[in-house]
């Protein structure tokens, strides 16, 4: 049987840095080639970065990918790499322009996956599932692609698909069983959520027996605005064992050497020896999908004597997989968007408290500023638990007492109860980004998910800021994180941040559990309501008492407007707030009450 050693590259990019991207390609093939490597495979949308949302409709981006496509091909063989296979995603356009009179917002984008070769874009295909739920809108931006592409490299005959393309039956993969492939590669810009890489082993072993060949499956790490990319590249044969999987969250080159059938003798009378092959096209219907064959090399690829093993890496527990997610999801967010530093409030309470340990994890202590923003009803006991974690932390830390502000507010209006709570959060949130403007960081805010479902914050108060790390974990996550954290090498969290009663500290002796639920109650409803879609029935059936469960779900509804305007933060849940869970905020449906037909 023909050896092919493939290498997959598991690594980052950023959406419309297509010369920094094209510059990490280059860079991780080199490594490729070093290693022997005959094909190495990039995740979707490597050259663009994934998701480009509605860049896909600006002519001049989508000419930009294809340009750099065909650079990036003669650029790879000027490096000397002209002999290594380079599988790469981007997008591609084969309609009118869109600013066309004949062009359909939407229509001729392809989410593409080029195979460059020889100097030359030797064969594209065309992503032909696409993913219209949850985060995903790829009806909006692209067409599908109706033919698979099968390449003849070192003897065998090597599919190309993306992404969606995996996680449907059908298609592509009973394509390439009929195209009689013996390698379907799948290259992936697969969001994370948790434990989603217990669902994606057993997916890619179907996917494999379906096609009756090996899948290599590739998918990008890093983070993209709310989205996490957790890595989890891994190859299955087809007959479901698992022979190699990459690391969670970790950027590396997984090269392993695969025993692969040889391909079926084709008649070729019009192939080319040449260093830039013509394709050879064979078009029939397989399953509602034309075959398109390139072939490169018939021959196979002399045998080696060194064995390359890509091995299996340990996968890291739900704790782990969470931190590292809001780790990689606030560092490439400050990165990317060319922030020095990031500041919050610390309030000596859990919720700041985890913030602060994520952004240390994720940028050093030297990049994070706290600030300390007493008024008349803080504890000793925060303000003493804040300058405690500073301490072990090792962050920049300083206090602005906000009482004096506050009385001078007082002092020339005429406020009482919440408006008055408020006021302090709004004064709060005046001197994070009054700091912000001063010295250039980026503001975190650090509200969590259960605040954010039931409507527990300030607008333009607690809730300011340009990124939420715990956007979507919920409140007793953030305890479970906190204790986890804490295990791993010198406790960055005081113990008392996670015992003590979680409190606002707003009025004298108030503790969140004067406005909501137990957390272990309430968390509960929320993700059975916002996480999965249950109904007021559903939840009172699952035992929980009805006049709570009404109380909560018209807390949720009726904080929708706030939610619209919250920073946005890394998803690690089925259904996030904001690209997840999109709802009117103009909305009269309750569930449970009868609604009126009258203004």
């Amino acid at each position: 049987m023909p050896t092919l050693r493939i290498a997959l590259a598991q690594v980052n990019s950023t959406v419309g840095d297509i010369a920094g991207n094209s510059a990490a390609v280059r860079r991780w093939s080199r490594e490729a080639a070093e290693a022997g490597a005959q094909l190495v495979a990039f995740p979707e949308m490597m050259l663009t970065g994934y998701p480009i949302e509605d860049l896909v409709f600006r002519d001049s981006f989508v000419a930009a990918s294809v340009s750099s496509l065909e650079r990036l091909a003669a650029d790879l063989a000027a490096d000397g790499l002209g002999d290594l296979a380079v599988v790469v995603g981007y997008v591609d356009a084969d309609g009118p322009p869109a600013t066309s009179a004949e062009a359909t917002p939407g229509r001729g984008r392809r989410d593409a996956s080029a195979l460059l070769f020889g100097g030359k874009v030797a064969a594209k295909y065309f992503k032909h599932h696409l993913p219209n739920y949850g985060v995903f809108d790829e009806d909006r931006y692209f067409e599908p692609g109706n033919s698979l592409t099968v390449v003849r490299l070192g003897g065998v005959d090597v599919a190309l698909t993306v992404c969606e393309d995996i996680w449907q039956a059908g298609g592509p993969f009973t394509a390439a069983r009929r195209a009689g492939a013996g390698l379907v590669l799948n290259i992936n810009a697969s969001p994370y959520e948790l434990n989603k890489d217990d669902v994606r082993l057993p997916l890619v072993m179907r996917r494999a027996a379906e096609a009756g060949a090996t899948v290599a499956y590739v998918n990008a790490v890093g983070a993209q605005d709310e989205l996490v990319f957790d890595g989890d590249s891994m190859i299955v044969t087809a007959h479901g064992e698992l022979l190699t999987r990459a690391g969670q969250f970790t950027e590396e080159l997984l090269i392993h050497d695969l025993s692969l059938p040889a391909a079926d003798a084709t008649p070729n009378k019009a192939e080319k020896t040449d260093a830039a092959p013509l394709p050879i096209v064979e078009q029939y219907l397989a399953h509602e999908m034309e075959i398109e064959r390139v072939v490169l090399a018939s021959e196979p690829h002399p045998s080696r004597r060194d064995k390359r093993d890509g091995g299996v890496a340990e996968r890291i527990a739900d704790e782990a997989e969470v931190w590292s997610a809001l780790v990689l999801g606030l560092r490439d967010y400050v990165n990317k968007n060319g922030f020095r530093s990031v500041i919050f409030g610390l309030s000596g309470g859990i919720d700041s408290a985890v913030v602060a340990a994520i952004a240390v994890d994720a940028l050093g202590p030297e990049r994070v500023f706290a600030v300390s923003m007493p008024s008349g009803y803080s504890s000793s006991h925060s303000k003493d638990d804040a300058a405690e974690l500073a301490k072990r932390t090792g962050i920049d830390y300083r206090t602005e007492a906000i009482q004096p502000m506050v009385d001078g507010f007082l002092a020339n209006m005429a406020l009482s109860g919440l408006a008055v709570e408020n006021l302090q959060a709004r004064v709060r949130g005046v001197i994070l980004m009054a700091l912000s403007n001063q010295e250039g960081h980026l503001v975190l805010t650090t509200g969590n998910k259960s605040e954010l479902a039931v409507g527990y914050s300030t607008l333009y108060g607690d809730s300011v800021g340009g990124f939420n790390p715990l956007k979507d974990v919920p409140k007793t996550m953030v305890w479970q994180l906190a204790r986890w954290r804490n295990t791993q090498g010198d406790p960055p969290i005081p113990e008392n941040s996670i015992t003590k009663a979680p409190s606002a500290e707003l009025r004298p002796d108030q503790k969140d559990s004067d406005s909501l639920p137990d957390y272990a109650v309430l968390d509960p409803i929320i993700k059975g309501y916002v996480d999965d879609d249950l109904g007021r029935a559903e939840l009172i059936a699952a035992g929980n008492d009805p006049a709570l469960v009404d109380r909560v779900l018209r807390l949720v509804d009726l904080a929708e407007y706030k939610r619209r305007q919250s920073a946005p933060g890394p998803k690690i849940s089925g259904k996030a707030f904001g690209r997840d869970r999109r709802l009117p905020i103009t909305n009269r449906f309750r569930e449970g009450v009868k609604t009126s037909t009258q203004p």
